[in-house]
């Protein structure tokens, strides 16, 4: 985890960098303040990684003798059989549609995307999956 904190506050280092030289060059505003804001996100996420690699134990990305191999083993836990992805991507796509079409479908796009969200949660929690 030091590697990618390192690495992002390498790249916000680059990107203060490239910022500045824009905002010379190109005397344009908005492009300078979003080069900045991104400055700022990338110091962010590196101070971040970098906090919390102190904190946990090492990983094997940080080893140089490592392997690829021992870092393998178990991510998480993803549902194979899920169907709220499905509900709420057709309640995302809907809700983008209204803004481009009309505000008004949102009311129809807001209970699907509650229904699948609501689901998506507490699936475990009732039928068969209950005890999983």
């Amino acid at each position: 985890m030091k590697i990618q904190g390192w690495m992002f506050v390498w790249l916000s280092v680059f990107v203060l960098a490239m910022a500045g030289v824009y905002g010379v060059w190109s005397k344009e505003a908005a492009g300078t303040t979003a080069l900045f804001m991104a400055f700022g996100l990338c110091l962010m996420i590196g101070f971040y990684l970098t906090f919390t690699a102190s904190r946990v134990d090492a990983g094997a990305q940080d080893n140089k003798e490592a392997d690829v191999a021992d870092d393998a083993g178990e991510i998480g836990f993803f549902s194979p059989h899920s169907w709220q992805p499905l509900a709420l991507g057709v309640g995302g796509a809907l809700a983008f549609l209204g803004v481009a079409v009309g505000w008004w479908l949102l009311y129809f796009a807001a209970p699907i995307i509650l229904i699948g969200l609501f689901g998506w949660v507490f699936e475990y929690y009732h039928g068969e999956n209950r005890t999983q």
